[in-house]
């Protein structure tokens, strides 16, 4: 079967979460948004390709900062309405310059910061 982007199901802006994760070890990375045409972008360069909401234009992962994500496989869940993208990760996946987005953890009811800046 052809993947078709306009079967996944996007919400009212026309985005769609997509998350990132290391491809050589399940690390989760970051979640971004993309549209019907950064998916068709992603899968056709093979460089990851979100929708940014913010700037209301394409961003090509690693495009400024040299942190390329190589595309190595997208997913889609069950329900069709989010992307898991398996990638090959070029330095830090975070625009704080941490490896992942997800460097703070809740324990015990606080806070804590549990991945420095690389």
């Amino acid at each position: 079967m052809i993947f078709d982007p306009a079967t996944l199901r996007y919400n009212d802006q026309g985005l769609i979460p997509a998350i990132a994760q290391e491809a050589a070890t399940g690390e989760v990375l970051m979640m971004a948004w993309m549209n019907a045409e950064a998916v068709a972008r992603t899968l056709e360069t093979g460089r990851v390709t979100y929708w940014s909401r913010s700037r209301q234009a394409f961003w090509v992962k690693g495009e400024s900062s040299g942190h390329v994500q190589g595309l190595v496989e997208m997913r889609v869940d069950c329900d069709r309405d989010c992307l898991l993208v398996r990638v090959k990760q070029t330095g830090p996946a975070c625009h704080t310059n941490r490896r992942s987005c997800f460097y703070t953890a809740v324990r015990e009811g606080a806070e804590l910061e549990i991945m420095a800046p690389e």
